[in-house]
């Protein structure tokens, strides 16, 4: 990111991905690939569908540069060659830009805890992400003497890291959509609720009785937001979205006014 920046190059194609301003214009991340034979295939742009479909992104995004990250100067010409890019004109070594306690402490990340870094914000890496432990991540560096934030990057656990896999069952899903519901203003019953899971993220389908009054259609917006929210918060489900199907009103119920005798 920082090479980006003080060179003011405005894209980057890294591990199967081309990013343009700081946003996932084409591909799929490698470190969603289930084993490292996958991801090396992903990272160089075998499979031809991918290949294509980030070729003509390019094409029709035309950006002025692109910095194209490679595990050797091999690879990242042959990445060129796959994607129709010109020969690089500058190669750029890891320890032309990063000191060696720099590289030390990723390689440390990497092997004991499985992290990597996406140079891009973790809201654009959600979708692809679904269900996975992400964070954000800021670093700090120095700019005409003052320190500075730069721009966010994720954290992520690919799936082949060998810390190994969790699994949240629909039917625990399912328990969190309620309970979330349920404390929501306005509801009166939950009488079904359903999740769809998918590589991409969750479809929330809920229905329920509600309180009859003027706030109908709050309540019911304030439910979807609640409910994508929590569910999001105790899973890192992306949470495509929550469908909400009113199928009775209740009176609303009227708290007993104090009476002083």
């Amino acid at each position: 990111m920082n090479i980006c920046r003080e060179r003011e190059i405005e894209s980057i194609i890294d591990d199967g991905l081309f990013i343009c301003n700081n946003k996932i214009e084409a591909g799929h991340s490698a470190k969603r690939d289930n084993n490292k034979v996958t991801a090396i295939r992903t990272a160089i742009f075998d499979n031809p569908g991918d290949r294509v479909e980030v070729a003509e992104k390019i094409r029709e995004v035309a950006p002025d540069s692109v910095l194209v990250i490679g595990t050797s100067d091999a690879m990242v010409k042959k990445i060129c060659r796959r994607l129709e890019l010109p020969e690089p004109e500058e190669i750029l070594h890891i320890e032309d830009v990063s000191d060696s306690d720099d590289i030390t402490t990723a390689l440390q990340q990497r092997r004991e805890k499985g992290r990597h870094v996406i140079p891009v914000p973790t809201v654009e890496v959600q979708p692809q992400f679904s269900g996975y432990f992400m964070a954000p991540f800021r670093a700090l560096f120095h700019r005409n003497g003052k320190l500075v934030q730069g721009e966010e990057k994720s954290i992520v656990r690919p799936t082949y890291s060998y810390l190994g896999k969790y699994y949240i069952s629909n039917a625990a899903v399912r328990d969190m959509i309620e309970y979330a519901g349920r404390g929501c203003r306005g509801v009166c019953d939950i009488l079904k609720c359903s999740a769809q899971v998918s590589q991409e993220g969750v479809v929330v389908t809920i229905v329920a009785v509600f309180e009859m009054n003027e706030q109908l259609r709050e309540n019911i917006e304030m439910m979807q937001e609640t409910i994508s929210e929590e569910v999001f918060r105790m899973t890192s489900f992306n949470i495509l979205s929550v469908d909400v199907t009113v199928r009775g009103l209740r009176p609303e119920k009227k708290e007993a006014a104090a009476v002083d005798f």
